[in-house]
């Protein structure tokens, strides 16, 4: 794998040689202090240029850095563009995620100097590499304030309270039905995002709401008591129906824990009710499949 200075000296010469780029800056993990220096990190890339009809219609320019393995595009059905409902206006930026041979990987953007302008493919994460024509703004040092866990108010707690264990009784009705591709999905995409969450808010309670928990919710391990940890890894269960019925009374004690605390710091009241329910609902389930 080429070294991280090497990358950056392609990444660097490309912009300069090129005069259809006026500058370029550096996004994402590579700027975050907080970010573990690993080498599994892209190097997130936005040139700003003046115009990318040319980048966009031949890509030959993409072998300046190595032979690309694979890629994905903002055009690209299923992929990132169509998540981030992102897939217009191309002639003012358009992205790349290119997986290279030798394991590196570039997420490469361009964008007009108008779309540089107004910060719209940008946030605190941002680092100045190269400026031809004094177009950059002058910004802080990089933070990853912008995603810190947010402090939840009183209505999106009981929101996400509700969603937990609304989801978990349909997760029930589809173990009584033996429909496991229904109820695996309804867990791990509605109940455990509701679970990872609370504990997102749990963590924000002992940081003062001062750091972020990561993509998906990466960095529980990291900020989790162990205990509450080990319970969290005890959330997810193979294809068996008892495994899985094991792991959803260990997602709802967890999630019982940390909500009482999150409730208790923003002087919530915990929806009692609503779990005694959602769990008198799954108690009927199981006694229809004894």
């Amino acid at each position: 794998m080429r070294t991280e200075q090497e990358m950056m000296n392609l990444i660097l010469d490309f912009a300069k040689t090129d005069d259809r780029i006026l500058a370029a800056y550096l996004k994402g993990s590579r700027t975050n202090p907080n970010v573990p220096l690993d080498i599994y990190r892209d190097f997130d890339i936005m040139y700003v240029v003046t115009e990318t009809y040319s980048f966009i219609h031949d890509t030959s320019w993409m072998k300046h850095f190595g032979t690309v393995m694979l890629m994905q595009e903002q055009n690209t059905d299923f992929g990132y563009g169509e998540r981030f409902q992102i897939r217009s206006n191309y002639d003012e930026s358009y992205s790349w995620l290119l997986l290279f041979d030798d394991g590196n990987r570039i997420d490469v953007g361009v964008e007009t100097l108008s779309v540089m302008e107004s910060g719209r493919n940008r946030n605190k994460l941002f680092l100045p590499l190269l400026d031809k024509v004094g177009c950059l703004p002058h910004l802080p040092p990089p933070t990853d304030e912008d995603f810190h866990i947010k402090k939840p108010s009183e209505k999106r707690f009981h929101g996400y309270c509700n969603e937990f264990f609304w989801s978990l009784c349909d997760v029930a009705k589809g173990i009584a039905r033996d429909e496991l591709p229904f109820a695996m999905t309804t867990y791990h995409t509605l109940s455990r995002e509701m679970l990872e969450v609370m504990l997102d808010w749990y963590i924000g309670i002992g940081t003062n709401y001062a750091v972020s928990g990561g993509k998906l919710h990466k960095y529980l391990k990291k900020y989790l008591p162990s205990d509450f940890y080990t319970a969290y890894q005890n959330i997810y269960c193979d294809a068996s129906y008892t495994s899985f019925w094991s792991s959803i009374d260990t997602a709802i004690q967890l999630f019982r824990k940390a909500a009482l605390l999150v409730a208790q710091d923003g002087r919530f009241t915990y929806p009692e009710q609503e779990e005694q329910a959602a769990k008198k609902y799954m108690q009927y389930i199981r006694s229809t499949l004894a």
